[in-house]
Formats: C-alpha cells, sequence, structure tokens
C-alpha cells in the first residue's frame, strides 16, 4: 500500500532557493529493492552537484546520498536485510533527504545498535570514502607508518574523518583548511600539520615540512583552486588522487607535465566504483564500523538542521560555513 513521505527535492536545476519540501507517495519495494523509514539524512558537497545540474538527474529530484534508518520492507531477492533492521546507506541514486524512500538494497548495510543513527547517516558516503582512500588508493609501494600525505579541506567532514583514521595508521598527515580556527580542529582530531592556504603557500609549507622530500600522495576533493599545485608537493612516483571539485573542475594536465615532475600517477576515483556489491559494501562499511566503535574515529556532527531546513543547510554549506558533518533529522 503506498504511504505518504515528505520529500525535499528541486524540480528545476539552481541555487537552494529551489530545494521544496513535497508530500509525495511511497510505494512497496520491487525486486532487489527496500524501503526504509529515514531516522537522519547526511549532507554532502555531491548533493550540491545534484542540485545544480553539475551532476544531472532527472527532474524532479529528490536529493542525498546517505542516510540511516529502519527497513520496512524487503523485495524479492533481498537477503542480507530484512524488515525491521537498523540500516544505512552511501547510494549513488539520490533520495535520501526523506522521511520515507525506495531503493535498491545494494549499497544498503546493517547499522550496528551502537551506533546512533544519526552517525550513521553521518558517516556513511564520507567514512566509506576515506576507507577507500587511505586503504585502496595508494601510490607505488603503498603507505606505511610515517609517511606523510597531503589531505586538502582536512576540516571538513570527509577531512576530520581522514585525520583520524591516517593516525590510527601511524601515517603523517599534513592538511589543509580556509581558516586558523579550522586549521586547529583538523590539529585535534589527528592532523600532524595543518596549512591555511589563505594566508600561506601550501606547496612551499609541505616541502618544508617534509625537508623538501614532498608526500607520496595527495588527496583532494578541492579541484580547480587546488589540484594542479597540488602535482609540486609529490615525491618522484607520488600519486594525485581528485576524489572532488568543491572550487570546479581541475584544469586538463598535459602527460608529459607528469613526467617532468617525477613520474607521477593521478587518478579520479569514486566511492561508487568500489561498493559494487552488498558482500564488498558491508566489508568495508564494517572496516569504518570497527573503527568508530573502537574510538578511533569519532564523528563529529557539528550541524544538525530540520528535514524543512534543507534549503539552509545548503547554503552554509556552499558558504564554508560549516564544519564536520551535517545532518538533516525527519
Amino acid at each position: 500500500m503506498p504511504q505518504k513521505a515528505l520529500v525535499a527535492r528541486v524540480a528545476a536545476f539552481g541555487g537552494p532557493e529551489n530545494i521544496h519540501l513535497d508530500e509525495v507517495e511511497v510505494g512497496d519495494p520491487g525486486p532487489g529493492e527496500i524501503r526504509i523509514r529515514h531516522q537522519a539524512c547526511g549532507i554532502n558537497f555531491i548533493d550540491v552537484y545534484h542540485r545544480t545540474g553539475t551532476y544531472p538527474n532527472p527532474l524532479p529530484l529528490a536529493l542525498g546520498a546517505e542516510g540511516a534508518g529502519i527497513v520496512e520492507a524487503v523485495g524479492e531477492g533481498v537477503t542480507h536485510l530484512k524488515a525491521g533492521d537498523r540500516a544505512a546507506y552511501a547510494a549513488n541514486v539520490p533520495g535520501s533527504y526523506s522521511t520515507l524512500r525506495v531503493m535498491s538494497a545494494r549499497t544498503v548495510v546493517r547499522l550496528p545498535d551502537a551506533i546512533a543513527f544519526d552517525t550513521g547517516a553521518a558517516m556513511m558516503l564520507k567514512g566509506l570514502t576515506v576507507q577507500y582512500l587511505l586503504r585502496k588508493t595508494l601510490p607505488a609501494g603503498g603507505l606505511q607508518p610515517g609517511d606523510f600525505v597531503l589531505f586538502h579541506a582536512a576540516a571538513g567532514g570527509v577531512g576530520l574523518i581522514a585525520c583520524q583514521w591516517a593516525r590510527a595508521l601511524g601515517l603523517k598527515l599534513i592538511g589543509t583548511a580556509g581558516s586558523d580556527a579550522k586549521c586547529a580542529l583538523a590539529l585535534e582530531h589527528g592532523a600532524s600539520h595543518a596549512i591555511n592556504y589563505q594566508s600561506e603557500d601550501f606547496v612551499a609549507r609541505v616541502k618544508e615540512i617534509t625537508d623538501g622530500r614532498g608526500v607520496k600522495v595527495v588527496y583532494d576533493s578541492v579541484g580547480k583552486d587546488t589540484f594542479t599545485r597540488s602535482l609540486d608537493c609529490l615525491r618522484p612516483f607520488g600519486l594525485a588522487a581528485c576524489f572532488g571539485a568543491a572550487s570546479g573542475k581541475p584544469a586538463p594536465i598535459e602527460v608529459g607535465t607528469l613526467a617532468a615532475k617525477g613520474s607521477l600517477y593521478v587518478t579520479r576515483p569514486t566511492l561508487f566504483s568500489h561498493i559494487t556489491s552488498p558482500e564488498t559494501t558491508q566489508a568495508m562499511a564494517d572496516e569504518l564500523f570497527a573503527m568508530v566503535a573502537s574510538g578511533a574515529v569519532k564523528i563529529p556532527i557539528a550541524q544538525r538542521y530540520p528535514l524543512a531546513e534543507a534549503a539552509q543547510a545548503h547554503r552554509d554549506l556552499e558558504a564554508r560555513k560549516t564544519t564536520g558533518c551535517s545532518v538533516l533529522l525527519p
């Protein structure tokens, strides 16, 4: 039987003012699907890309890429979840900004009782991103304790998780951020060094910190404003991983530049290349959950908004007024 749900969505691509709270009907799950009632919904910069049409989707478009709640029903063929399960997910099909949704079960995992719903909603996309970056997106020879890595936007939701996870792995994470307060936050969460890119030349500071050697890998979600100069922070055979573009798409790179700067590697990884089955998604999530349960990684939820204030949440996110993680509460 169809049920009513409230959904924050856009009917046209554009600014935060285009987000409206609508009532829609939600039916039963089909084969390979579940129906989940959200207890919390994560907020991420990819939601802005969806809202503006940078990453186009059919309209009207319900926003949101991660959430947590209780499974109400499962469709044919779904065996890893059942009605009544606590669950959380990151999904490449938007729609988490809602009280209730039907969705593919492929990337939905069981949420341990010890982890609160708002924590689950705030950590899935960001935490799984850190997992695939620090554990799978690695330079030649891998990473060992004591190695330097550079992580841009270190005071954001992904960045603060990365600071903690890197510390647990014994890595020396150099974080960049846009203010002294955000740099202090990165240091508080485990960064070995923090650079205010508004007042310091991050390339010069990285060279200074590493005694001129550079870092083995740069993890860059900023894009246009940082990526080209990030290459100058790498040691020979280093890896530049661009996993986002908050400031816009990076400029094209001439292949010969990679040779001139030390036989560098460049990659553009995505989370959804990694979470391709319930088994792989659950395995990655279990490692994330273990890090959180151990206390090595804490999920900093600094902003909570009612679902009806999704537009304001986007304004704050784009103005870089937020730190850590943000969630919507249905």
